[in-house]
């Protein structure tokens, strides 16, 4: 199957007008012009990918498969295009990583500003994924570097261990768990809580507590970062799960207790993961060391050795 960039690029905008009229005029082309090339495109691929309507056109269930495809295509070649440009600026080397919420913003603002101070000719580019995106998209190259916290389990992983995560419930004084010295999730549940954003990695892992518990949390607000979940404790909205470096930082400016929460799954390793067998350039492997070494992790990697652990 042959399918042109250009081919791929008209019709996501076929899609987003939904007229091939439309698409033809903001292409520059003829209707005719474009009608024959989806009819082309329909033929490469084997299927019908649009409906005709008296309002314009509608995608098919191919049709819908191939934009989203087409979408994650065009957008890579972007990205390529951006890069290839920085390149020819002066870079030297580029770093996609993905990583779940708590690294993205609890401390890689800190470890990035050191690297990319060390090292002003390396560019990188910081995701917010769920673990298994992260796991996947190291697997499959889609990343160089992934950040998970939790148990990982993959053949043809690196797997850096280079502190520990450790999740705690935040309330607000004179809630009912107050004078609670530490909390069970079962507890947890029975209260208005304050979740994160759809997609965030811990929201993900607590949905999956839920699923395990067979309970259901009444999720008050969902919110897009941890300060916002203390916002939402301190105001008494409802209780919320972050982890313990950041309720610690904002109880410092807000009034907020912080309850330990009596999980095993709440204290949590943190890696840094690599496809198993890469030769990683040497700015990769030094934004590797710059997170095993960076001195916020000093404290909580009491009692663990940094180094790869066994994966598989």
């Amino acid at each position: 199957m042959h399918i042109d960039l250009r081919d791929l690029s008209l019709f996501s905008l076929i899609a987003d007008t939904c007229s091939l009229t439309r698409a033809a005029e903001r292409n520059h082309l003829s209707l005719p012009a474009v009608s024959a090339r989806v009819k082309d495109l329909e033929s490469e691929a084997g299927v019908r990918l649009l409906y005709r309507t008296p309002r314009g056109v509608a995608l098919t269930p191919a049709g819908q498969s191939l934009l989203r495809h087409a979408r994650t295509i065009l957008g890579e070649v972007e990205q390529m295009k951006s890069e290839l440009q920085r390149f020819g600026e002066g870079v030297q080397g580029s770093i996609r990583v993905f990583a779940n919420t708590t690294a993205v913003t609890e401390f890689m603002p800190e470890v990035l500003a050191t690297f990319l101070s060390a090292h002003p000719r390396v560019d990188v580019d910081l995701q917010e994924r769920p673990t298994a995106e992260i796991i996947r998209g190291v697997l499959d190259g889609m990343t160089d570097l992934g950040i998970t916290s939790g148990p990982v389990s993959a053949d043809g992983l690196e797997v850096y261990t280079f502190s520990s995560d450790q999740l705690v419930l935040a309330v607000t004084p004179g809630h009912p768990l107050e004078n609670q010295d530490k909390v069970r999730f079962a507890q947890v549940v029975e209260h208005d809580y304050i979740g994160l954003h759809q997609g965030s990695t811990l929201q993900h892992f607590v949905d999956q507590l839920m699923m395990s518990a067979r309970r259901r949390l009444h999720i008050r607000v969902q919110v897009s970062n941890f300060e916002s979940v203390c916002r939402m404790v301190e105001a008494g909205v409802g209780v919320g799960i972050v982890p313990e470096s950041a309720a610690r930082r904002h109880r410092q400016t807000m009034k907020i207790l912080i309850k330990p929460l009596d999980e095993d799954w709440a204290l949590r390793e943190r890696h840094v993961l690599a496809r198993r067998g890469d030769s990683l350039p040497t700015y990769t492997q030094a934004l590797i060391d710059s997170i095993m070494n960076h001195p916020g992790h000093a404290a909580s990697r009491s009692g663990h050795r940094a180094g790869r652990l066994p994966s598989g």
